[in-house]
């Protein structure tokens, strides 16, 4: 006998759409993929130390030039941007951060990564800048750390020969912001050019020359030379240590504070849109 139920029509509920990822999974989920790479924290901790090891180097070598040549050479402005943050460490700290930028987008395109997180999130614009906020705020707080430790241990060696400046010494602050941003900055530099190239060798090789070789093809004795010059993230960090005005060489044309302040600004912000623009408009 057939039943009522047998020939009754079956009807299944309707399948629930899943919510779009909110903006601070996605940032939960790019830091838990920063994490998982095992090379970063080791990298991060080994250019910290060799960071403000070189501050220390070169406050050591002053100390002693200081005890030589007697309390004449006591002049504390010249020893902050030379000592604290010597070019040697922080051109280092560039390439790491830039490096490390590029690697958290790299990475994924390699392994093809990048596809399952394409596909769980449509919004590929908000996955960059979900990208770019972790990198940023990574890469101060470890600029911070260096910037700070590399000022209090070189002033403390220095302090032997009363050479040392305090916290409120003139010039100090801005020198300590712009040495702690300088490793966000990068980063976010070799992210975008992560996103632009999506090949490891390629974007290590465009970054050391688009950051460090790039500027010393334009000298600051001519006019036109110095305004492509200035335009470059590692002419705005020097300037921002300097403490002094106009540069002593009359022959150079020197950078002024707020025009480094906004290259600062600029290169994370033109290499963050550029890479959104161009992931919206690629095959992943």
């Amino acid at each position: 006998m057939t039943t009522l139920a047998s020939v009754a029509p079956t009807t299944s509920a309707p399948p629930v759409a899943e919510p779009p990822a909110r903006f601070r999974d996605l940032l939960a989920s790019e830091w838990i993929k920063v994490r998982s790479l095992r090379s970063t924290p080791w990298t991060i901790a080994l250019t910290t130390l060799f960071v403000i090891g070189s501050s220390a180097v070169a406050a050591l070598a002053d100390y002693k030039h200081i005890a030589e040549a007697g309390p004449a050479t006591r002049q504390p402005h010249d020893f902050l941007p030379f000592d604290a943050y010597t070019p040697a460490g922080y051109m280092t700290l560039m390439l790491v951060a830039c490096s490390i930028g590029a690697i958290t987008v790299v990475s994924e395109y390699s392994s093809g990564l990048i596809r399952t997180t394409m596909v769980a999130v449509p919004a590929r614009g908000a996955v960059v800048l979900a990208k770019a906020v972790v990198t940023a705020a990574l890469w101060t707080a470890v600029g911070t750390a260096i910037s700070l430790g590399s000022f209090l241990v070189s002033q403390a060696i220095l302090n032997g020969q009363h050479a040392g400046v305090p916290l409120t010494h003139p010039g100090v602050l801005r020198a300590l912001v712009a040495s702690a941003l300088l490793a966000p900055v990068c980063a976010l530099v070799g992210l975008g050019l992560g996103v632009w190239i999506r090949h490891s060798a390629a974007t290590m090789v465009t970054s050391v020359f688009t950051l460090l070789m790039l500027p010393t093809l334009f000298s600051q004795s001519e006019r036109w030379s110095a305004d492509i010059n200035h335009t470059m993230v590692v002419a705005a960090w020097k300037r921002l240590v300097q403490n002094w005005g106009p540069s002593p060489d009359a022959h150079m044309f020197t950078a002024t504070v707020p025009g480094s302040w906004i290259v600062y600004a600029l290169w994370p912000l033109i290499a963050v849109t550029l890479a959104v623009a161009v992931v919206r408009h690629r095959d992943v």
